[in-house]
């Protein structure tokens, strides 16, 4: 993990990571992208140590890309279940795939593949203007600081 204090940074990247750049707190949020929402439903598909997930799960609430939600009263049991912050990181998460799938190939291909769900098509994150909604390509994108 990163310091938590940013000495002469700015950057929204470094708050980010904070939150979610590290390598378990993405596969739980990928996971949870794909409907998992128990705690054992995660221990399963991750193969994670449970004081590991226990603590990223924390964090996630914590910082409010998941809540915890009760689904059982005796015993109480919980959910984890994205909210908007978390649903919002489906983009990043698709990047990141498409960004494995491009440069880090396996020899049977993508094991997992994103498609809409009105026609079954792949779909992917792209960049666009946000003026004039064009897609543009990463050579086009120029990163500054404005403040």
């Amino acid at each position: 993990m990163l310091k938590h204090t940013y000495d002469g940074q700015d950057c929204n990247l470094a708050r980010t990571l904070e939150v979610i750049g590290e390598r378990w707190t993405l596969l739980i949020i990928r996971t949870a992208l794909l409907g998992t929402r128990r705690f054992e439903g995660f221990l399963e598909n991750l193969d994670i140590a449970r004081n590991v997930l226990t603590n990223r799960l924390t964090r996630l609430v914590e910082h409010g890309v998941m809540e915890r939600v009760p689904y059982q009263d005796k015993p109480v049991r919980y959910e984890y279940r994205l909210t908007p912050a978390g649903k919002d990181l489906t983009c990043a998460v698709l990047a990141l795939m498409q960004w494995g799938d491009r440069n880090l190939p396996h020899e049977l291909g993508p094991p997992r593949r994103a498609d809409h769900v009105g026609c079954e098509s792949p779909v992917r994150a792209e960049l666009r203007c946000a003026e004039c909604g064009r897609a543009v390509h990463d050579e086009e994108v120029q990163v500054r600081r404005i403040r």
